[in-house]
Order: structure tokens, then C-alpha cells, then sequence
């Protein structure tokens, strides 16, 4: 399995889209963090989650996450990857792995440029920082649901091979379907994996998402449900990828 796992990584960090991915996962971040810090004037207390909470790790780690399973149909690469290793579950465990741990990097190369980048215009314009614990920990907990978002977009990838289908699907129920479900019955949207259950288990204000005062569910729940999203779809996927034929 660990070689299985180093395959999947190296495949992952050597293809174009990650590299494209990665741009714009940091790029994105660090314009959001750069208008606020030079626009708004954070105090002391709301500065971490006023400045620091731009991550848009989440979104590009879940299409990495689809491109690279879908990809494989698309590409036709997929019966080579078979017949080195012909048990689908575990082929599909190593890209859950390998695209939760790509998630959790690129989260800690966004707090790295957005932190940079956050301290220098806050410090230029003499304006208070955020304390060196509270910002890694939230850090910490950003890591881990790009990570799980990453995990997350395998198994849908893998329910739905068609790249184009997927992507789209993701993308629409991010910005569409979940946030119209929220708003008209928070009671169910806010088991929604790409936004209720994201911002809850980063442990970030629901304001600072744009949700408004929605009651979240507890940040532990949170990611219990988003494991159980996971669970759900990897095992949907990989009992498709047992049916289907490989060509």
C-alpha cells in the first residue's frame, strides 16, 4: 500500500493541472487576504478572521481530486493502473490518501503566502496582528478540511467518471445547490459537505462564509459528517469500479 500511496503522490505533484491547481488555490487566496488587509481596518480582535481566513485551498483540492480519478477514464491510463494493481479498492484508498495529503499541502502553502503577505500590509499600515497560536490553529483546522474535501472528491470523481459531468456537478452544488438548500431549510443544508460542514469543522464564524447567522452543527459533528460523506461516496465508488468495465 505505501508504494501504492508514493505512486499516486508522485502522479499527483508531477501533472500540470496540480501545479495549475496549486496557483490558483494560493493566488485567489492571497488577493482575497490582500483586498481586506488594504481596505478595511481590522482591530484586534476580529483581525484573524477578518484577514486570515482566505483558504480557497478547498474548492481546487476537490477538482485536483476529481481530474486526477476521472482522468484516468478520460486518459485511458486507467486499465495500465488495473493490472499493476487489480484490487480497485485499495487502487482507489491510495488516490483518497494521495489527494487528502495533497489537500492538507496546499492548505499550509496558502497559510504560508496569505500569512506573509497578511503581515506585510498590516504592518505597513501599523494596524494589530493576529496572536501566533489562535492563527496556526486555525490553520491547522483549514488543513484538515482541505483535506477531507480532497478524500471527499475522489469518491465522487470516481461515482461519476465523466470529468466534465463531475466537475460541473461539484462546482454547481457547491455554489448553487448548497447554499439555495441553506438558506431554504437550514435544518438539512447545513449537513451539506462543501459548505455548512466545511466552515463548521474549520471552526470558522459562519458570517465569514457569507451564511449568515445559520445555526451550524458543533465542529466535532461536523467532521464526523464529513468522514461520513467520504465513507459514503468512497464506498459508492468503489463498488461502481468493481462493476464496470475497464477499457
Amino acid at each position: 500500500m505505501s508504494a501504492l500511496l508514493r505512486a499516486e503522490l508522485i502522479k499527483l505533484r508531477t501533472t500540470r493541472t496540480f501545479v495549475a491547481l496549486t496557483a490558483l488555490a494560493v493566488g485567489t487566496s492571497m488577493l482575497l487576504t490582500g483586498l481586506v488587509a488594504i481596505l478595511t481596518e481590522p482591530t484586534a480582535q476580529s483581525v484573524l478572521v477578518d484577514v486570515f481566513l482566505s483558504d480557497t485551498s478547498g474548492l481546487f483540492i476537490v477538482v485536483l481530486a476529481v481530474v486526477g480519478i476521472s482522468g484516468e477514464w478520460r486518459h485511458r491510463t486507467i486499465a495500465g493502473a488495473l493490472l499493476t494493481t487489480p484490487d480497485r479498492v485499495r487502487f482507489l484508498a491510495a488516490k483518497t490518501l494521495a489527494c487528502a495529503a495533497a489537500g492538507v499541502a496546499l492548505s499550509a502553502a496558502v497559510a504560508v503566502a496569505v500569512t506573509v503577505l497578511g503581515v506585510a500590509i498590516l504592518s505597513f499600515r501599523d494596524l494589530p496582528l493576529p496572536d501566533a497560536g489562535p492563527l496556526a490553529a486555525q490553520y491547522a483546522r483549514n488543513a484538515m478540511v482541505s483535506g477531507l474535501l480532497g478524500a471527499l472528491g475522489v469518491g465522487i470523481g470516481a461515482l461519476a467518471r465523466n470529468q466534465v459531468v463531475a466537475i460541473v456537478g461539484v462546482l454547481l452544488a457547491m455554489f448553487v445547490i448548497e447554499p439555495a438548500v441553506l438558506g431554504l431549510a437550514p435544518t438539512v443544508g447545513r449537513f451539506g459537505p462543501f459548505v455548512a460542514l466545511s466552515v463548521a469543522a474549520s471552526g470558522a464564524p459562519p458570517e465569514s462564509a457569507g451564511l449568515g447567522d445559520v445555526d451550524l452543527v458543533a465542529q466535532g459533528l461536523a467532521i464526523l459528517a464529513l468522514l461520513a460523506w467520504i465513507g459514503a461516496a468512497g464506498a459508492a465508488g468503489a463498488a461502481l469500479m468493481r462493476w464496470r468495465d475497464v477499457q
